[in-house]
């Protein structure tokens, strides 16, 4: 049976026949890479013809018919190809995938880790033309920190296979790759051992107020950015982050942009009256586009700002700044009568699954405004003691 367009559209991971040795091969990844399998002078061979949909199947048959030709002629489709296009190296391959990539990263962070993995720790594969890479160098590359370095050398793994595949798709290779860890490397490196990250250090809830009382007594811009981000339940990244052109304070609303959220999905802050009071009085030395400015002109604080807050105050051993919005979630679940959705919502969490998200229309903002004054308030109840 031929494969469908829809066919190739929705098949899942595997190898999937079209007809006279053409597959369609889905990884893990869902890359869809087309592969004429033929046999000559007793030999199977794989031969890359791209990937879909950039190659549709209309085009991969027709190149597969042209090997096919070859073939017959008594020609290897490989070796002919390879004789008409100049060698790439792992080097090239990993800068267009790199280039091509970055379109849909958020940040050059991404593309600064993604280069400096490759270059720190496989630098022995980088001149190597990537149809030549064998088992054994991706095995040289890996094995020095695998039980070392196991989260670097997984990510390294990873992006050593995506430069492989994407030769693979582009006509560059046709070997398998020697990087893919399913029923392949996984069979000759030990199983990485999982980093147990465990729970953020947290204070009890019950103590937070005297811990405000505490943080008062201090008057740094650091300071007032922890209380920001205690009084919010925000991250630390979305408060360290924040502009001032994200901010609403007559109808007192925060609005953090999708491309600074965890979701990626834009996020509205309803601000109690202490967190106005914390802004007015910055804004009046207003001379930065960061609500919190740092010591570098056009910064804003670094994260170590709020972790130097908590040592100061001796809290560092105690709580981590993430800490703080566990306290909101412990607070509001054991002391309030507010659903979960609006507490899950003002932490900024995905609630339910997709088909219920289609559905809700709004963010319960309201409901989050009046939660975030009772927190607020509960916050502050030592202040005039």
């Amino acid at each position: 049976m031929s494969l469908t367009d829809r066919q190739v559209r929705a098949a899942s991971v595997g190898r999937h026949a079209d007809a006279n040795g053409l597959y369609l091969v889905v990884t893990e990844t869902e890359r869809r890479n087309w592969v004429f399998r033929f046999q000559m002078n007793g030999r199977r061979r794989d031969m890359g013809l791209g990937a879909y949909p950039a190659v549709s199947l209309v085009e991969a048959r027709e190149r597969a018919a042209d090997a096919r030709k070859l073939i017959a002629a008594g020609t290897d489709p490989i070796e002919a190809r390879a004789s008409e296009q100049p060698k790439k190296t792992f080097s090239d391959v990993a800068d267009e995938l790199i280039t091509s990539l970055s379109a849909g990263w958020r940040n050059e962070k991404h593309q600064k880790q993604w280069s400096s993995t490759l270059k720190m720790h496989a630098s022995r594969l980088m001149l190597m033309d990537v149809a030549s890479i064998s088992i054994e160098d991706v095995l040289a590359v890996l094995k020095p920190i695998w039980t070392t370095k196991s989260e670097t050398a997984s990510r390294l793994r990873g992006r050593i296979e995506a430069v492989i595949d994407a030769a693979t798709a582009r006509g560059f290779r046709n070997d398998a790759n020697p990087a893919r860890w399913k029923g392949h490397l996984e069979r000759l490196l030990p199983a990485r051992k999982r980093l147990s990250r465990g729970h953020h250090r947290a204070l009890p809830y019950s103590e937070l107020p005297a811990f405000i009382c505490l943080l008062n007594q201090y008057e740094s811009i650091s300071s007032r950015a922890l209380e920001f981000t205690i009084l919010t339940a925000a991250r630390s990244g979305e408060v360290l982050g924040a502009k001032w052109s994200e901010f609403d304070l007559e109808r007192r609303i925060w609005t953090i942009p999708a491309t600074r959220m965890k979701a990626y999905k834009e996020h509205r802050v309803p601000l109690s009256e202490r967190a106005i009071e914390i802004l007015t009085s910055i804004e009046a030395l207003e001379t930065n586009e960061f609500v919190f400015p740092g010591k570098k002109s056009g910064h804003g604080l670094s994260i170590m700002a709020l972790e130097m807050a908590l040592r100061r105050l001796d809290y560092a051993k105690r709580t981590t700044v993430h800490g703080f919005r566990s306290c909101f979630s412990d607070w509001a679940t054991e002391q309030t009568h507010y659903s979960g959705e609006v507490r899950e919502m003002a932490l900024a969490h995905s609630v339910g699954n997709k088909v219920e998200a289609a559905y809700r229309r709004g963010d319960l903002f309201e409901k989050r405004r009046d939660i975030m004054s009772d927190w607020e308030s509960f916050l502050y109840s030592k202040r005039g003691e």
